[in-house]
């Protein structure tokens, strides 16, 4: 039996773990996971549709299934989470409901946490291949991430990490990318405010209204081709024969043209002098 002087040791470090352990007994966003579990339970979506998955960005655009009608879109987004998130999260929400295409959204919160964009983009990729790897018939659409008002200072790693995206879904089978920076800037290339809540980072019922008319138009192009095309079997090796004698594959860049991204400078002026004047966003 230890002497009670080397016991009171143990017995803090034991202490010390069970409260560290028990301080988030929790799983990270299992209470949005488990909302999803029960909304698919209540009413259970047909498979293979269009499924929405990401961060808050696409989390709070609440009336995409909508805007979207009468394709058969359900989001599945959740506020907060990051490229590592969406991967650890995949087999709850994207395996369930087979989705032919997928429309994804995540990486400004990476971003925002001073991740390098190169790492990020890794772990897109990850989740590019999973897609493929489960869903080989899977047509996957990468929205850019947006260069909101808030992240000035960082927008040089947001435009790495969306070229970087970017140039993935040009060379790769089934991925379009979709840049909507362009509808957040009026003609002059300066940012919408008026699109921006008070936290310059979340958006306003309009900025989404003009998300509709990128997005929307690329949709419909992809669900059409997506549903003309017959789903080949699972096995990697048919697959890549299919690909390799047919070449029907959908990949490339989607955005709006004749409208250039303002400057990282002009863009910090911009809103640093909304501040002074008390212009409202």
């Amino acid at each position: 039996m230890p002497r009670p002087s080397a016991a009171i040791p143990l017995l803090l470090f034991l202490a010390t773990l069970l409260r560290v352990v028990g301080a988030d007994p929790t799983p990270k966003f299992e209470s949005e996971i488990h909302a999803f579990v029960e909304a698919d339970r209540k009413s259970p979506r047909q498979p293979g549709g269009i499924l929405f998955v990401g961060s808050s960005i696409f989390r709070e655009w609440t009336q995409v299934a909508t805007a979207m009608a009468p394709l058969p879109v359900l989001n599945r987004a959740f506020g907060g989470s990051k490229t590592q998130d969406q991967l650890d999260r995949f087999d709850q929400v994207v395996t369930p409901h087979r989705p032919r295409t997928v429309v994804y959204y995540c990486g400004s919160n990476d971003l925002k946490a001073g991740d390098d964009p190169g790492a990020i983009f890794g772990r897109f990729k990850s989740f590019s291949e999973r897609l493929h790897q489960q869903l080989p018939d899977c047509h996957l659409i990468a929205v850019s991430s947006t260069r909101s008002p808030d992240r000035v200072p960082i927008w040089d790693r947001v435009d790495q990490y969306n070229g970087l995206v970017r140039a993935h879904c040009a060379t790769t089978p089934r991925h379009t990318f979709v840049d909507l920076n362009p509808t957040l800037v009026d003609p002059e290339g300066r940012p919408r405010l008026d699109f921006f809540r008070g936290d310059r980072l979340h958006l306003h019922p309009a900025a989404y209204e003009a998300f509709a008319k990128v997005l929307r138009p690329v949709l419909e192009k992809v669900w059409s081709e997506v549903q003309s095309e017959p789903q080949t079997p699972g096995n990697k090796a048919k697959l890549e024969a299919l690909l390799g004698t047919k070449r029907q594959v959908m990949h490339g860049f989607a955005t709006i043209p004749g409208v250039s991204h303002w400057s990282h400078h002009e863009a910090a002026s911009l809103v640093t002098r909304t501040r002074v004047d008390g212009l409202k966003p």
